[in-house]
Protein backbone atom coordinates (compact mmCIF):
# COMPACT_ATOMS: atom_id res chain seq x y z
CA UNK A 1 0.00 0.00 0.00
CA UNK A 2 2.53 2.41 0.69
CA UNK A 3 4.42 1.77 -2.55
CA UNK A 4 0.88 2.59 -4.37
CA UNK A 5 0.83 5.63 -2.47
CA UNK A 6 4.69 6.92 -3.34
CA UNK A 7 3.56 6.11 -6.90
CA UNK A 8 0.29 7.86 -6.33
CA UNK A 9 2.29 10.89 -5.20
CA UNK A 10 4.98 10.88 -7.77
CA UNK A 11 2.29 11.16 -10.70
CA UNK A 12 0.82 14.08 -8.95
CA UNK A 13 3.68 16.31 -8.86
CA UNK A 14 4.56 18.73 -11.43
CA UNK A 15 6.52 17.20 -14.36
CA UNK A 16 9.20 18.43 -16.17
CA UNK A 17 7.71 19.54 -19.76
CA UNK A 18 9.25 17.83 -22.78
CA UNK A 19 12.12 18.99 -25.20
CA UNK A 20 10.39 21.31 -27.47
CA UNK A 21 12.02 20.69 -31.07
CA UNK A 22 12.83 22.89 -33.40
CA UNK A 23 13.10 22.36 -36.89
CA UNK A 24 15.37 24.98 -39.09
CA UNK A 25 15.32 24.95 -42.62
CA UNK A 26 18.32 26.33 -44.15
CA UNK A 27 20.58 26.61 -47.58
CA UNK A 28 24.06 24.47 -47.27
CA UNK A 29 26.90 26.53 -44.96
CA UNK A 30 30.15 27.08 -45.95
CA UNK A 31 31.20 27.08 -42.49
CA UNK A 32 29.15 24.40 -40.81
CA UNK A 33 31.16 24.66 -37.79
CA UNK A 34 30.04 27.61 -36.50
CA UNK A 35 26.18 27.44 -37.45
CA UNK A 36 26.72 24.58 -34.76
CA UNK A 37 28.59 26.50 -32.00
CA UNK A 38 26.04 28.88 -32.38
CA UNK A 39 22.84 26.86 -32.13
CA UNK A 40 24.64 24.94 -29.06
CA UNK A 41 25.13 27.90 -27.79
CA UNK A 42 21.18 28.86 -28.04
CA UNK A 43 20.35 25.23 -26.78
CA UNK A 44 22.41 26.13 -23.48
CA UNK A 45 20.32 29.16 -23.52
CA UNK A 46 17.38 27.70 -23.64
CA UNK A 47 17.36 24.18 -21.97
CA UNK A 48 14.08 23.39 -23.14
CA UNK A 49 14.22 23.50 -26.93
CA UNK A 50 16.69 21.89 -29.38
CA UNK A 51 17.05 22.74 -32.61
CA UNK A 52 16.90 20.71 -35.76
CA UNK A 53 18.70 21.66 -38.56
CA UNK A 54 17.63 20.39 -42.32
CA UNK A 55 20.09 22.06 -45.14
CA UNK A 56 18.46 22.64 -48.36
CA UNK A 57 20.41 22.73 -51.42
CA UNK A 58 22.80 25.79 -52.32
CA UNK A 59 21.00 26.71 -55.05
CA UNK A 60 18.76 29.73 -54.51
CA UNK A 61 15.96 28.26 -57.05
CA UNK A 62 15.99 24.71 -55.64
CA UNK A 63 15.67 25.79 -52.39
CA UNK A 64 12.78 27.81 -53.27
CA UNK A 65 11.21 25.27 -54.77
CA UNK A 66 11.92 22.92 -51.88
CA UNK A 67 10.50 25.69 -49.28
CA UNK A 68 7.23 26.46 -51.69
CA UNK A 69 6.63 22.41 -51.63
CA UNK A 70 6.70 22.04 -47.70
CA UNK A 71 4.72 25.42 -47.10
CA UNK A 72 1.42 24.50 -49.54
CA UNK A 73 1.47 21.23 -47.71
CA UNK A 74 1.80 22.28 -44.19
CA UNK A 75 4.23 20.74 -43.27
CA UNK A 76 4.13 20.02 -39.60
CA UNK A 77 7.70 19.53 -38.87
CA UNK A 78 8.83 23.15 -40.44
CA UNK A 79 8.99 25.93 -37.83
CA UNK A 80 11.41 28.62 -39.58
CA UNK A 81 13.75 28.81 -42.58
CA UNK A 82 15.73 31.24 -44.04
CA UNK A 83 14.61 33.02 -47.23
CA UNK A 84 16.18 35.17 -50.21
CA UNK A 85 15.01 38.91 -50.03
CA UNK A 86 13.27 38.73 -53.13
CA UNK A 87 11.30 36.10 -51.50
CA UNK A 88 9.02 38.34 -48.44
CA UNK A 89 6.53 39.53 -50.88
CA UNK A 90 5.45 36.07 -52.55
CA UNK A 91 5.71 33.89 -48.98
CA UNK A 92 3.67 36.44 -47.37
CA UNK A 93 0.94 37.53 -50.37
CA UNK A 94 0.14 33.35 -50.08
CA UNK A 95 0.37 33.19 -46.35
CA UNK A 96 3.47 31.32 -45.26
CA UNK A 97 4.47 33.56 -43.05
CA UNK A 98 3.83 34.42 -39.27
CA UNK A 99 4.33 38.31 -39.20
CA UNK A 100 7.07 39.54 -36.62
CA UNK A 101 6.08 43.31 -35.94
CA UNK A 102 5.98 42.82 -32.07
CA UNK A 103 9.45 40.58 -31.77
CA UNK A 104 11.25 44.07 -32.38
CA UNK A 105 10.85 47.72 -31.32
CA UNK A 106 11.18 50.67 -34.03
CA UNK A 107 14.18 51.73 -32.06
CA UNK A 108 15.66 47.97 -32.81
CA UNK A 109 14.48 48.15 -36.30
CA UNK A 110 16.76 50.78 -36.62
CA UNK A 111 19.93 49.44 -35.98
CA UNK A 112 19.62 47.11 -38.95
CA UNK A 113 20.55 48.43 -42.52
CA UNK A 114 17.32 50.31 -44.35
CA UNK A 115 17.08 48.13 -47.51
CA UNK A 116 16.51 44.80 -45.65
CA UNK A 117 14.06 45.85 -43.51
CA UNK A 118 12.39 47.88 -46.34
CA UNK A 119 12.41 44.44 -48.10
CA UNK A 120 10.96 42.43 -45.05
CA UNK A 121 7.90 44.94 -44.55
CA UNK A 122 4.86 43.80 -46.52
CA UNK A 123 1.75 46.01 -46.41
CA UNK A 124 3.36 47.84 -43.37
CA UNK A 125 3.99 44.51 -41.83
CA UNK A 126 7.55 43.00 -40.61
CA UNK A 127 7.47 39.38 -42.38
CA UNK A 128 10.95 38.39 -41.59
CA UNK A 129 13.87 39.31 -39.75
CA UNK A 130 17.27 40.42 -41.55
CA UNK A 131 20.25 38.14 -41.27
CA UNK A 132 23.08 38.61 -43.93
CA UNK A 133 23.51 41.49 -45.85
CA UNK A 134 24.88 41.00 -49.81
CA UNK A 135 25.51 44.05 -52.47
CA UNK A 136 27.44 45.04 -55.22
CA UNK A 137 30.93 46.27 -54.87
CA UNK A 138 33.43 47.59 -57.34
CA UNK A 139 37.02 45.75 -57.20
CA UNK A 140 39.36 47.43 -59.09
CA UNK A 141 43.31 46.86 -59.74
CA UNK A 142 44.91 49.73 -57.13
CA UNK A 143 48.70 48.91 -58.92
CA UNK A 144 46.78 50.61 -62.05
CA UNK A 145 44.08 52.47 -60.49
CA UNK A 146 44.83 56.31 -59.37
CA UNK A 147 41.44 56.76 -57.29
CA UNK A 148 38.38 54.52 -58.09
CA UNK A 149 35.77 56.21 -60.28
CA UNK A 150 32.92 57.89 -58.82
CA UNK A 151 31.20 58.08 -62.04
CA UNK A 152 30.53 55.01 -64.97
CA UNK A 153 31.95 57.85 -67.57
CA UNK A 154 35.25 58.12 -65.18
CA UNK A 155 35.18 54.27 -65.20
CA UNK A 156 35.09 54.12 -68.75
CA UNK A 157 37.75 57.04 -69.15
CA UNK A 158 40.04 55.32 -66.92
CA UNK A 159 39.65 51.78 -67.99
CA UNK A 160 40.31 53.09 -72.07
CA UNK A 161 43.59 54.57 -70.77
CA UNK A 162 44.64 51.76 -69.01
CA UNK A 163 43.64 49.01 -71.63
CA UNK A 164 45.83 51.63 -74.31
CA UNK A 165 48.67 51.12 -71.92
CA UNK A 166 48.13 47.69 -71.61
CA UNK A 167 46.23 45.66 -75.08
CA UNK A 168 46.00 42.68 -72.63
CA UNK A 169 44.07 43.76 -70.30
CA UNK A 170 40.45 44.13 -70.61
CA UNK A 171 38.64 47.04 -68.75
CA UNK A 172 35.70 45.68 -66.81
CA UNK A 173 33.82 42.45 -66.21
CA UNK A 174 30.28 41.87 -64.77
CA UNK A 175 27.22 39.66 -65.03
CA UNK A 176 25.46 40.30 -67.92
CA UNK A 177 24.15 36.67 -68.91
CA UNK A 178 20.15 36.34 -68.85
CA UNK A 179 19.60 34.93 -65.59
CA UNK A 180 18.78 37.18 -62.19
CA UNK A 181 22.67 38.72 -62.02
CA UNK A 182 21.53 40.65 -65.28
CA UNK A 183 18.57 42.25 -63.11
CA UNK A 184 21.11 42.91 -60.24
CA UNK A 185 23.75 44.87 -62.53
CA UNK A 186 21.50 46.40 -64.66
CA UNK A 187 19.39 47.82 -62.02
CA UNK A 188 22.53 48.83 -60.20
CA UNK A 189 23.15 51.10 -63.46
CA UNK A 190 19.51 52.23 -63.88
CA UNK A 191 19.31 53.14 -60.47
CA UNK A 192 22.44 55.28 -60.07
CA UNK A 193 21.13 57.65 -63.22
CA UNK A 194 17.56 57.97 -61.15
CA UNK A 195 15.15 55.44 -62.98
CA UNK A 196 12.80 52.86 -62.82
CA UNK A 197 12.88 49.00 -63.49
CA UNK A 198 9.38 48.12 -62.50
CA UNK A 199 6.08 48.00 -63.87
CA UNK A 200 8.23 49.08 -67.13
CA UNK A 201 11.49 50.96 -67.67
CA UNK A 202 11.39 54.82 -67.82
CA UNK A 203 13.28 57.09 -69.90
CA UNK A 204 16.21 57.40 -67.55
CA UNK A 205 16.13 53.63 -67.11
CA UNK A 206 16.22 53.14 -71.06
CA UNK A 207 19.22 56.12 -70.91
CA UNK A 208 21.35 53.39 -68.57
CA UNK A 209 20.79 50.32 -70.63
CA UNK A 210 21.81 52.16 -73.76
CA UNK A 211 24.76 53.63 -71.74
CA UNK A 212 25.75 50.05 -70.83
CA UNK A 213 24.94 48.65 -74.73
CA UNK A 214 27.20 51.47 -76.08
CA UNK A 215 29.94 52.56 -73.82
CA UNK A 216 30.40 49.81 -71.61
CA UNK A 217 29.85 46.31 -73.50
CA UNK A 218 32.13 46.10 -76.18
CA UNK A 219 34.36 49.09 -75.71
CA UNK A 220 35.41 48.66 -72.10
CA UNK A 221 33.54 45.10 -71.42
CA UNK A 222 34.14 42.04 -73.87
CA UNK A 223 31.00 41.00 -75.62
CA UNK A 224 32.00 37.79 -73.72
CA UNK A 225 30.20 39.12 -70.47
CA UNK A 226 26.88 38.62 -72.20
CA UNK A 227 27.39 35.06 -71.75
CA UNK A 228 28.78 35.18 -67.95
CA UNK A 229 27.98 34.79 -64.36
CA UNK A 230 29.52 35.44 -61.19
CA UNK A 231 32.09 33.07 -61.63
CA UNK A 232 33.06 33.16 -65.06
CA UNK A 233 33.35 37.03 -64.94
CA UNK A 234 35.30 36.85 -61.69
CA UNK A 235 37.88 34.26 -62.79
CA UNK A 236 38.88 37.25 -65.28
CA UNK A 237 39.59 39.44 -63.06
CA UNK A 238 41.24 36.88 -60.90
CA UNK A 239 43.79 35.56 -63.71
CA UNK A 240 44.92 39.32 -63.77
CA UNK A 241 42.87 40.04 -67.51
CA UNK A 242 40.46 42.97 -66.01
CA UNK A 243 41.00 46.39 -64.58
CA UNK A 244 37.76 46.61 -62.89
CA UNK A 245 35.15 44.17 -62.07
CA UNK A 246 31.64 44.31 -60.30
CA UNK A 247 30.75 41.41 -57.61
CA UNK A 248 29.47 40.58 -54.41
CA UNK A 249 31.04 40.92 -51.14
CA UNK A 250 32.43 36.95 -51.23
CA UNK A 251 34.63 38.08 -54.08
CA UNK A 252 37.10 39.97 -51.39
CA UNK A 253 38.50 37.15 -49.86
CA UNK A 254 39.03 34.92 -53.18
CA UNK A 255 40.55 37.61 -54.74
CA UNK A 256 42.99 38.33 -51.87
CA UNK A 257 43.88 34.77 -51.31
CA UNK A 258 47.58 33.93 -53.31
CA UNK A 259 46.36 30.04 -53.60
CA UNK A 260 43.05 31.40 -56.09
CA UNK A 261 44.00 35.02 -57.18
CA UNK A 262 47.25 35.93 -59.29
CA UNK A 263 45.94 39.45 -58.18
CA UNK A 264 45.85 38.59 -53.84
CA UNK A 265 47.22 42.22 -52.50
CA UNK A 266 46.76 44.33 -55.35
CA UNK A 267 42.73 44.78 -55.19
CA UNK A 268 41.12 47.98 -54.21
CA UNK A 269 37.36 47.99 -53.09
CA UNK A 270 34.76 51.20 -53.89
CA UNK A 271 31.19 51.59 -53.95
CA UNK A 272 29.79 51.33 -57.35
CA UNK A 273 29.92 54.44 -59.71
CA UNK A 274 26.73 56.44 -60.26
CA UNK A 275 25.70 58.71 -63.59
CA UNK A 276 26.02 62.11 -63.48
CA UNK A 277 23.35 63.64 -60.80
CA UNK A 278 22.69 60.70 -59.38
CA UNK A 279 24.02 58.62 -56.69
CA UNK A 280 25.76 55.16 -56.33
CA UNK A 281 23.32 51.94 -55.71
CA UNK A 282 24.01 48.80 -55.38
CA UNK A 283 21.51 45.81 -55.33
CA UNK A 284 20.76 44.23 -52.17
CA UNK A 285 21.59 40.83 -51.25
CA UNK A 286 21.12 38.54 -48.28
CA UNK A 287 19.38 36.15 -46.30
CA UNK A 288 16.39 36.98 -43.86
CA UNK A 289 14.85 34.68 -40.95
CA UNK A 290 11.14 33.56 -41.12
CA UNK A 291 8.76 31.31 -39.11
CA UNK A 292 5.68 28.96 -40.58
CA UNK A 293 2.86 30.62 -40.17
CA UNK A 294 1.63 27.09 -39.67
CA UNK A 295 3.82 26.33 -36.73
CA UNK A 296 2.79 25.25 -33.45
CA UNK A 297 6.20 26.23 -32.36
CA UNK A 298 5.84 29.77 -33.17
CA UNK A 299 7.05 31.18 -29.43
CA UNK A 300 9.64 28.57 -29.96
CA UNK A 301 10.98 29.78 -33.22
CA UNK A 302 10.48 33.44 -32.52
CA UNK A 303 13.35 32.80 -29.73
CA UNK A 304 15.81 31.49 -31.82
CA UNK A 305 15.02 34.46 -34.98
CA UNK A 306 15.64 36.61 -31.70
CA UNK A 307 18.88 35.36 -31.26
CA UNK A 308 20.29 34.92 -34.54
CA UNK A 309 19.41 38.84 -35.32
CA UNK A 310 21.27 39.95 -31.97
CA UNK A 311 24.38 41.57 -32.19
CA UNK A 312 26.58 38.99 -30.44
CA UNK A 313 25.33 36.06 -32.40
CA UNK A 314 25.92 38.38 -35.52
CA UNK A 315 29.06 39.41 -34.49
CA UNK A 316 30.34 36.14 -33.49
CA UNK A 317 29.43 34.31 -36.99
CA UNK A 318 30.89 37.29 -38.96
CA UNK A 319 34.14 36.85 -37.68
CA UNK A 320 33.54 33.29 -37.84
CA UNK A 321 32.17 33.44 -41.14
CA UNK A 322 33.20 36.73 -43.07
CA UNK A 323 29.30 36.66 -44.23
CA UNK A 324 28.11 40.87 -44.23
CA UNK A 325 26.18 41.04 -41.10
CA UNK A 326 22.71 43.06 -40.99
CA UNK A 327 23.42 45.08 -37.79
CA UNK A 328 25.33 47.69 -38.82
CA UNK A 329 26.79 48.27 -35.60
CA UNK A 330 28.90 45.03 -36.07
CA UNK A 331 30.51 46.31 -39.27
CA UNK A 332 31.99 48.89 -36.52
CA UNK A 333 33.30 46.47 -34.19
CA UNK A 334 36.67 46.71 -33.43
CA UNK A 335 37.60 42.87 -32.97
CA UNK A 336 35.48 43.22 -37.06
CA UNK A 337 37.55 45.90 -38.17
CA UNK A 338 40.59 44.21 -37.41
CA UNK A 339 40.10 41.50 -38.88
CA UNK A 340 38.04 42.57 -41.78
CA UNK A 341 39.37 46.34 -42.35
CA UNK A 342 37.56 46.60 -45.66
CA UNK A 343 34.06 46.51 -43.49
CA UNK A 344 34.67 49.92 -43.05
CA UNK A 345 34.03 50.62 -47.17
CA UNK A 346 31.26 47.85 -47.62
CA UNK A 347 29.86 49.58 -44.78
CA UNK A 348 28.59 52.93 -47.11
CA UNK A 349 28.07 50.54 -49.59
CA UNK A 350 24.88 48.31 -47.11
CA UNK A 351 23.74 51.67 -46.50
CA UNK A 352 23.16 52.56 -49.86
CA UNK A 353 22.00 49.18 -51.34
CA UNK A 354 18.60 48.90 -52.62
CA UNK A 355 16.01 46.35 -52.83
CA UNK A 356 14.90 44.52 -56.24
CA UNK A 357 11.21 45.54 -57.23
CA UNK A 358 8.93 43.98 -54.53
CA UNK A 359 6.49 41.62 -55.98
CA UNK A 360 4.24 38.89 -55.16
CA UNK A 361 5.24 37.06 -58.40
CA UNK A 362 8.73 38.05 -58.32
CA UNK A 363 10.40 34.97 -60.47
CA UNK A 364 7.66 36.03 -63.15
CA UNK A 365 8.36 39.82 -63.23
CA UNK A 366 12.60 38.95 -63.16
CA UNK A 367 11.72 36.60 -65.78
CA UNK A 368 10.19 39.25 -67.80
CA UNK A 369 13.05 41.92 -66.84
CA UNK A 370 15.47 39.11 -68.16
CA UNK A 371 13.85 38.71 -71.33
CA UNK A 372 13.52 43.13 -72.00
CA UNK A 373 17.02 43.88 -70.76
CA UNK A 374 18.96 40.75 -72.44
CA UNK A 375 16.88 42.10 -75.45
CA UNK A 376 18.33 45.98 -75.22
CA UNK A 377 21.58 44.82 -74.68
CA UNK A 378 22.16 42.64 -77.81
CA UNK A 379 20.03 44.30 -80.24
CA UNK A 380 17.87 40.95 -80.65
CA UNK A 381 14.45 40.69 -79.70
CA UNK A 382 14.69 37.52 -77.95
CA UNK A 383 18.49 37.44 -77.53
CA UNK A 384 19.27 34.50 -79.98
CA UNK A 385 21.00 36.05 -82.74
CA UNK A 386 24.02 37.23 -81.13
CA UNK A 387 24.56 33.64 -79.49
CA UNK A 388 26.84 32.60 -82.34
CA UNK A 389 28.91 35.39 -82.32
CA UNK A 390 29.16 35.58 -78.82
CA UNK A 391 30.22 31.81 -78.48
CA UNK A 392 33.84 31.51 -79.18
CA UNK A 393 34.57 34.32 -76.53
CA UNK A 394 32.44 32.17 -74.21
CA UNK A 395 34.23 28.94 -74.92
CA UNK A 396 37.48 31.09 -74.61
CA UNK A 397 36.52 32.74 -71.21
CA UNK A 398 35.55 29.18 -69.71
CA UNK A 399 38.68 27.58 -70.77
CA UNK A 400 40.94 29.95 -69.18
CA UNK A 401 38.81 29.64 -66.09
CA UNK A 402 38.93 25.61 -65.97
CA UNK A 403 42.73 25.95 -66.89
CA UNK A 404 43.23 28.42 -64.20
CA UNK A 405 41.59 25.77 -61.93
CA UNK A 406 43.96 22.83 -63.12
CA UNK A 407 46.54 25.02 -62.54
CA UNK A 408 45.96 25.48 -58.50
CA UNK A 409 44.82 22.10 -58.31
Amino acid sequence: MLRIALVGLLLTLPQEPAPVELHFLMWKPHQREAWTRALRDFENLHPRIRVRVEEGPHSSSELHAMLVTKLRARDPELDLFLIDVVWPAEFAAAGYLDPIDDLFSEEERKRFFPGPIEADTVDGRLVAAPFNVDAGLLYFRKDLVKAAPETWNQLAEQAAAITARHPDLFGYTGQFDRYEGLVCNLMELIRSNGGRMAPSLDERAEEAVAWARDRLIGPVAPRAVLNQRETESREIFLQGHAVFHRNWPETWKIANDPARSKVAGRVGLAPLPRFEGGRSVSTLGGWQLAIASHSPRRAEARALVRYLAGFDVQKRLTLETSHGPSLSAVMDDPDVLARFPHFAEMKRVFFAAEPRPRSPDYAELSDRLQQTLYAKLTGAEDGVAVLPALAPMAVLGLLVFYLSRGRRA
